[in-house]
């Protein structure tokens, strides 16, 4: 009596495993991506609203937003440095923050990265001002808040429009949201169609969920009392779903 075989041989598993790595290979980058964009984006919004909040309860509590900021965060009021003020002591940017959000604390002599390589250093950035006047505090989740250590009063006046010529003129009202801290990729997100250098309200802008603009660090404004996205690249993140 003769025997069947219905094994497969070496040669179709070997075809069948070639398939299925090059369509992984078509895919995973791809699924990566999409991964990294939403969290990127779900995170973004997050931050936002929390540094949103935190300038409400400062007003509510002590009448205080960004426009009433009259002095520069290190050694402000005679204070030993920024992780000492609080609106009770000084009224600056890094008071507000320290009143209002819990966990959270100041980095006074620059972040550096798994390769001793400073934060600032290695940010690639293309709205961004030159960061070296830069404070940045760390919230409880990880995610990086960047502003300026120059005092300066961030009021927008009542029926100006927040755009680029407003934000040029008063750049040290710009900072930054780093949705994942010091880890990589440590870039500015930016539009793959449109414009995305200034805030432009009127030009058009989409991001799209790649690794070369789906990327971590957002630029804001602060003024008054409202964060909002600085960047034509960051505020379509910030107002689309996916």
């Amino acid at each position: 009596m003769s025997k069947k075989s219905f094994a497969f041989t070496l040669a179709e598993v070997l075809i069948t495993l070639g398939i299925i790595g090059v369509v992984a290979a078509m895919t995973i980058p791809t699924l990566i991506a999409n991964t990294n964009g939403a969290k990127y984006r779900s995170q973004f919004k997050k931050t936002l609203s929390t540094l949103n909040q935190s300038v409400r309860m400062a007003t509510a509590q002590a009448d205080v937003d960004f426009a009433s900021v009259n002095l520069a965060c290190v050694n402000a009021g005679g204070g030993p440095g920024a992780t000492a003020q609080t609106l009770e002591n000084s009224l600056t940017m890094c008071a507000i923050f320290n009143s209002t959000l819990a966990g959270s604390k100041f980095n006074l002599n620059g972040l550096k990265d798994k390769n001793g390589a400073t934060y600032f250093s290695v940010v690639k950035r293309q709205a961004l001002p030159s960061l070296g006047g830069y404070l940045t505090y760390s919230l409880a989740d990880g995610s990086l808040i960047g502003f300026s250590l120059i005092a300066t009063k961030c009021d927008l006046p009542i029926g100006t429009i927040l755009d680029s010529t407003w934000i040029e003129s008063n750049k040290k009202c710009v900072g930054f949201i780093d949705v994942n801290g010091i880890s990589l990729p440590n870039k500015e997100v930016s539009c793959s169609d449109g414009t995305d250098t200034k805030f432009e309200p009127d030009k058009p802008c989409i991001v799209k969920n790649d690794a070369n603009h789906m990327t971590d660090i957002f630029p804001i404004v602060f003024h008054n009392g409202v964060v909002e996205p600085a960047t034509n690249a960051s505020k379509y993140v910030l107002s689309t779903a996916k």
